[in-house]
């Protein structure tokens, strides 16, 4: 499949780059990948079809303000959870899953898509390139990238599959498709630390599945983990020992649930859930593991004379003793999406789809405040990822 690809001015948005950054910015400088959705639109809490063209954005975090450098107009989506940017080991390169497109014989509608895309991270003129396309099964969405850098696992949400994708030099290869089921709604999958398993969340019937890895030999385990109502986003601490769950819900307005994992268990299993509100969208650990962020989107999709509006909710919980902690929140924003801590896990950006706008947080200890730093973008952000 041929896709042409476009470098838009940078009065467009802005995007990418690598050490292909060396000049932009100092040391102390954050840069964060961002993909923005030009379909995806919301008016009053109705879905609209947006006429703009999708990006994958570099975006910087300097001297407490956020900056938009570069953009590529490629395929990209909002729909699925907001994980569809996997960036390599080396850096040298992210992957990027596009799950729906406009319809070629209707361009007010949407159909799913089966895109992943291969950046290049590099430098100079051209700080990014699409060095390779393929097609996978339907609704690619929320992936990750083994340790060696060298294979992905690609859960296909209206294909009801998991694609194993392998990765060498700047090619992708499809070498096998494992199936989950019919309308069981694969949506993010994580790898363990320690590369030897996975976990898929499947918020079409409600579980979560664990994957054997040995190697490039991946498998699927008969062992499935019930946490809550359509398990949809998922993360796991960087020691391995916990894994978050965000659990959808049924979109009634009901307060939905965040469940904890404890990986170190055999077989895995869920010892906590907390309420966290209407809709968790995302669930991120920061970097040392110690806290949890969760976007909520708190009925902000919903027509303003919906009972069940209201504005979204970042939240902020620990693990204190095998147990989920509530630490504090902030009101803000709509249909709210992905966040990135920064290394240091004294500020998140997340991503306000509606307002078409990454906002910064700051947090000191256990609470999280507003900075009111926004970064204006020309289409919905959705997954944003800490890059370098």
């Amino acid at each position: 499949m041929k896709i042409k690809y476009v470098v838009a001015p940078l009065s467009l948005i802005s995007v990418l780059t690598l050490s292909a950054c060396a000049g932009i910015g100092g040391s102390d400088s954050s840069k964060f990948l961002s993909i923005q959705d030009g379909r995806a639109l919301l008016v009053d809490g109705v879905g609209k079809v947006g006429k703009v063209p999708d990006t994958l954005a570099l975006v910087e975090l300097k001297d407490d303000k956020l900056r938009l450098h570069f953009d590529l107009v490629m395929p990209t989506s909002l729909v699925g959870p907001p994980a569809s940017i996997a960036i390599l080991p080396d850096k040298k390169y992210a992957l990027v899953t596009a799950a729906t497109k406009l319809d070629p014989n209707d361009p007010n509608k949407v159909i799913p898509s089966d895109i992943i895309s291969l950046v290049a991270l590099g430098s100079g003129k051209d700080p990014l390139k699409v060095v390779d396309t393929i097609s996978l099964g339907a609704g690619p969405s929320g992936l990750a990238v083994n340790r060696a850098g060298d294979l992905a696992l690609v859960p296909n949400r209206a294909g009801g599959t998991v694609s194993i994708v392998e990765i060498k030099g700047q090619k992708l290869t499809e070498k096998q498709k494992i199936t989950i089921g019919d309308k069981t709604g694969p949506s993010q999958i994580v790898i363990t630390p320690d590369g030897r398993r996975a976990l898929l969340t499947r918020d079409g019937d409600n579980q979560i599945s664990i994957l054997d890895i040995n190697g490039s030999n991946i498998t699927l385990n008969k062992k499935t983990i019930f946490a809550g109502l359509k398990p949809y986003s998922i993360d796991i601490d960087s020691s391995g020992k916990y894994a978050v769950v965000g659990n959808l819900g049924g979109g009634q307005g009901d307060a939905d649930t965040m469940s904890l994992i404890d990986l170190s268990m055999d077989p895995p299993r869920v010892v906590d859930t907390v309420t966290v509100g209407q809709t968790p969208e995302g669930v991120s650990f920061s970097p040392n593991g110690k806290l949890i962020g969760v976007t909520v989107i708190n009925g902000s999709n919903k027509p303003r004379a919906s009972s069940y509006y209201g504005e979204a909710v970042y939240k902020l919980f620990a693990i204190d003793n095998g147990k989920l902690e509530y630490l504090s929140e902030v009101k803000g924003g709509h249909w709210l999406q992905g966040q990135a801590f920064t290394p240091d896990g004294r500020n998140v950006l997340v991503q306000d789809a509606h307002n078409q706008e990454i906002r910064l947080y700051r947090i000191d200890g256990k609470k999280v405040s507003d900075t009111g730093e926004r970064l204006k973008m020309k289409a919905a952000p959705a997954t944003i990822r800490y890059w370098n």
